[in-house]
Order: structure tokens, then sequence, then C-alpha cells
């Protein structure tokens, strides 16, 4: 008996106290990491195990994210909720910002600011209600940045060639008039990043999958490239790049049959040689194919911005196909993809995604949220995103064009109601589409388990 109590009392001691890390000091190793630091140094400075930093920086994207949620890394005073149509453009303001990252496109102050008045100016008759004045001051940029936790944003100073910048559109105009080409003849292909198992950190199935044991769909991600014309009558097939080459979700499927390019790298990035093969495997025949289709010469100007993947000889590639690049300073300003297209296609992702979601849960009422998210894979969010790019409609193809070319634009209604979602505002999507489901799926509600009970 003595002995086994003096055993226990050395296993006892031997057990690591366990430590409670703030996101302030989670916050602190990952910039640490990213600034260039390896894990065991980090480890040695703040006295805890590798494998305790190896954990904070693979979690890095679902901590940033809490960070911007979080008024304060320590507060424990709740502040008042901000409302109205500043607060609607700063969370607009932020995916963006998130996605020019991605992007790896340096950003100015100067275009943050002009993007910030930009989005303001299209939510103010969305909130008619509110006379406030909004001019994106460089004191509004230094509290909304500490608000959104882009603390180790770098912003850039406005370039030496703004000025000549800002009247690039007048200049792109004259190339057009002198090619000359048609609406139908112009196009714009751009990158962004899906996290495809990601759902707003408001919805129950966000917050099921934050506490399920091991689970962190959230990280993962692919790289869409999508693009058209200016007229909205040629959609081109979007470019998917995904970490893993042969899926087992993709197993048996012939990827040819999908309605995406696959393509696949480590980092699940449009790489250059990614690039150059969809610019001369996939694009130039998919547009030569609907000029004959549409009647429409085949002589096309590509519109691209200055992303690293984009090389910068593309113009050699084919005689018929003129590419154009827009000014670093300007491109996220005024690039037709990011006026609303990109948003739109992950808005009707998510309600693709809700929807199968609530299908699966009244197919079987023994299933779960997070049974259903488990199951969802890489070939479930291709299915996903050929409906959400099939839902973009032809007009908001031409319309998201009014600040490049406003000229190809001949009725700009701005993008309707239905088209203005932002990712932070689907939670209530959900309930809606359970309404629509009928009374089976209205009288049922989703106990703290993650079961199903009959109201």
């Amino acid at each position: 008996m003595g002995g086994s109590k003096r055993l226990n009392e050395r296993k006892s001691e031997s057990v690591r106290k366990r430590t409670v890390i703030d996101l302030e000091l989670k916050m602190k190793i990952i910039r640490k990491y990213e600034g260039g630091q390896s894990l065991s140094a980090i480890a040695r400075e703040f006295g805890l195990a590798v494998s305790t930093i190896n954990t904070i920086v693979k979690d890095a994207a679902r901590i940033k994210q809490h960070v911007r949620r979080a008024a304060c890394l320590k507060s424990t005073i709740i502040t008042k909720k901000r409302e109205g149509a500043i607060s609607e453009m700063e969370k607009l303001l932020t995916l963006w910002i998130e996605d020019q990252i991605q992007k790896r496109i340096p950003l100015s102050l100067v275009t943050i600011q002009a993007k910030a008045r930009s989005l303001f100016d299209d939510l103010r008759e969305k909130y008619p209600e509110g006379t406030q004045s909004f001019t994106a001051s460089s004191g509004w940029f230094a509290r909304f940045k500490k608000r959104a936790g882009f603390h180790n944003v770098k912003v850039n100073g406005e370039t030496a060639g703004a000025e000549q910048a800002r009247h690039f559109p007048d200049w792109l105009h004259k190339i057009i008039e002198e090619g000359p080409y048609s609406s139908e003849q112009v196009f714009n292909a751009d990158q962004t990043a899906l996290f495809w198992k990601k759902m707003p950190s408001r919805t129950y199935i966000s917050k099921q999958e934050n506490t399920a044991p091991g689970y962190k769909a959230s990280n993962d991600r692919l790289t869409l490239l999508l693009g058209g014309n200016a007229s909205g009558t040629c959609k081109l097939k979007p470019l998917l790049g995904y970490p893993c080459e042969n899926p087992r979700a993709l197993k048996g499927v012939s990827k040819a049959t999908l309605p995406v390019h696959y393509r696949s790298n480590s980092n699940a990035w449009i790489t250059v040689p990614v690039f150059e093969d969809w610019f001369v495997s996939c694009f130039i025949p998919e547009v030569e194919k609907y000029c004959k289709e549409n009647d429409v010469p085949f002589k096309i100007m590509l519109i691209l911005d200055n992303a690293p993947g984009h090389p910068a000889d593309l113009d050699d590639f084919h005689p018929n196909v003129k590419v154009v690049y827009l000014p670093p300073n300007i491109a996220s300003l005024i690039q037709p993809m990011d006026q609303g297209v990109i948003a739109n296609l992950k808005a009707y992702y998510l309600c693709a995604t809700f929807a199968q979601a609530v299908a699966a849960i009244d197919e079987n009422l023994d299933t779960t949220f997070v049974d259903f998210w488990k199951s969802y894979n890489i070939y479930h969010a291709i299915r996903n995103i050929e409906k959400a790019w099939a839902e973009v409609s032809q007009a908001c193809m031409n319309n998201v064009w009014k600040k490049l070319c406003p000229w190809f634009v001949s009725d700009f209604r701005g993008l309707e109601e239905d088209e203005t979602f932002d990712e932070i505002s689907w939670s209530w999507k959900l309930h809606e589409l359970q309404k629509m489901k009928g009374a089976k799926t209205r009288n049922l509600k989703l106990n703290q388990n993650g079961s199903r009970q009959k109201r």
C-alpha cells in the first residue's frame, strides 16, 4: 500500500501543470511564427511545449477569426453592438482584405480607404434611416484595424504611379476602341480562396464544429479562378486548385467530367505553371468555342491583376488574345470579378450547402448537422460550386463592369437585394430553409447536444 501511494504521488508530480493560453498569447505566437521564428525557439521563449506551439500555429485561421470577433483579447466589458451601414461595411471590408491577403496583393492605405467609401456608398440605400457621413479617415482606419485584428497586416503607402492609375479606365477605353473589342470579347478573371467547410460564425453548425472533438473543418481551403466577359453572356468554367491530386471523395470520378478545371498543388494556390496551363488548355479553347457558336470574331482581350501567379508574358501565347494588366494599386477597386461576382458565388455556395444539410436531416431524423458536416467532402463542395456559379446571373456578370468599363453596362441597377448578402449575413438563412421544408422540419429543433427533438 505504501509503495503504491508513493508511486501515485510521483506520477502526480510528473504531470505537467495545465497552462491556460489566452487569445493574446496565441496571437503573439502566431505572429512570431509568421515572422520566421522556428517552433522550438518560440516554445523556449514562452516556456511551452513544441507540440503546443505547433497546435496553435496549425489552428491559426480559427484563432484569427475569434480575435476579429472579439472587442478586446482580455476585456471583461461588453461593448455596445455596432449597427448600421458603417458596421456592415466593415464586415464586408474585412472579408475583402482577407481575400487580398490570400491573393498576396499589396494593400495601401489609400486603396483600403477608397474600398471602404465605395462599400459604404453601396450600403447607404439599404440603411436609409442612417444619415451618417463617412470619410474613411486615418483615425477610423486605425480603430478598424484594431477591431478587426489586423495587427500584422502591412499597409503600404500610395505608389508614385497612383495618379496615372486613376485614369486607367480612360486609357483602357481607348485601347478597346482601337481594337476594336465588343463587350463579348473583353474578359476578366480573378482568383479567390474558398473555405469550403466554413460556416458563418453565428450558425449552429459553426458552433458545433468548434466543439466537436478533433474536428477542424473550417481550415479546409481551395482556390477558385472565376471569369467571364463584359456582356455577361460567357461565364468561364471555374478553375479549382486543391492540395490533393486524388482525394478519396473523387475516387472513380473522371476529372474531365467535373464542372471545374481541377488542378492540385501542396498549397492549393494558382501558381504560374497552373495559370499558364489554364490559359492555354482551358481559357483559349473555351473562348474560341464561344466565339464560333455566337458568331463573334475570335479577337479577345483578357484583363488581369498583378497577382504573383499571373505570368507577365501571356501576350506572347496567342496572336488573337491580348492580355492587359490592371495597375496594382487600384486593381482591387475596379476589377470586375471583385465587384460582386466572387461575393455572390460564395453566398450562393453557402445557400446550396445549407439546403443540402436541411434535406439530409429531413430524410433521416437521427442525422445531426455535425453528422452531415463530417460527411461533407470535396466532391459535394464541387457540386455546390457548380450550383452557385449557375445562380450568378448575366445581369450581375455585366453590372460588375460599371467601374472599369461603364460604357459596356447599359442598364446598371446595382446588385439586386438577394445578391448583396455577405458571409456574415447568412446565419438566418438556415431558419428560412427549415421553414420552406414544411411542417415536418418546422416541428423539429436542435437541442444542446446536436440531436433532434419534437416540439
